[in-house]
């Protein structure tokens, strides 16, 4: 739930533009088309977009080449080499398209929490915010990032402003029940994982969170059973491995 890569398709300044105004690639606009490809390759093969993307840069693919050179690299796992990439497009002054730049600024902070810089990934997200102050999900990013850094009290402020204004977004819900959990308000953390699973019950991410509130509070019969179901419900990744783990510490532990 980290990497919410935006695809920024028609969105993208023009390369021919350095030398007069910026211009933003068109859905019908020959750079459009092929920025379009090229982040269609880099879902599926990034490797062969990475490289596509370095030669249609060499020809003149200006910023829209870049971009999609950097989320090559995320597929790839460079992740460092990613965010710098995008944080250098999101510097770059683009008047009338604060969206375009948050957007960037978003991506890059993203990138830099996988790899390990939550702190980094704060600073970019708070110039991300200020440019876009009504982009919900830039603050679950940053609240993210918070939590990382272990400064849960910040994570739930922000999170705090998504559930007030969306009281439905399961995600903010099950990450300020996790903050909740991280600051020992157990009976706050509860609430939210309730509220999140009567709207969607089957929730691997919310059912992972409510068997480490269960967990907490004793109840390790129900903690078994929701990460029991975590297990049959997702495929092989993280979530399926933090469950794994959970249920062999309470196995060892018996």
């Amino acid at each position: 739930m980290l990497l919410s890569v935006i695809l920024l398709a028609g969105a993208v300044t023009s390369p021919a533009s350095h030398a007069q105004s910026r211009h933003i690639l068109t859905p019908k606009s020959t750079a459009a088309r092929e920025y379009a490809a090229c982040m269609a390759i880099a879902r599926s093969n990034p490797k062969a977009a990475h490289e596509s993307a370095l030669a249609w840069r060499k020809k003149g693919g200006g910023d829209a080449a870049i971009h999609c050179i950097a989320v090559a690299l995320l597929g790839m796992g460079q992740y460092s080499q990613a965010a710098r990439m995008m944080e250098e497009l999101a510097d770059q002054p683009n008047p009338g398209r604060s969206d375009l730049r948050a957007g960037l600024y978003g991506q890059s902070a993203n990138a830099w929490n996988i790899a390990g810089r939550p702190q980094t990934a704060v600073r970019l997200l708070t110039k991300a915010i200020t440019l876009q102050p009504e982009n919900l999900d830039l603050l679950i990013d940053r609240s993210i990032a918070h939590a990382g850094l272990g400064q849960y009290w910040q994570s739930l402020d922000d999170l705090n402003v998504v559930v007030t204004k969306e009281p439905d977004n399961v995600d903010a819900l099950i990450f300020r029940a996790s903050a909740w959990r991280k600051v020992g308000t157990l009976d706050l953390a509860e609430q939210d994982i309730i509220t999140a699973l009567a709207l969607k019950p089957d929730d691997p991410d919310g059912l992972l969170e409510r068997g480490l509130i269960r967990k907490t509070q004793g109840a390790i019969t129900a903690a078994r059973k929701d990460w029991l179901r975590v297990l049959e419900i997702s495929v092989k990744g993280p979530l399926t491995e933090a469950a794994q783990r959970n249920l062999e510490t309470i196995d060892v532990r018996q």
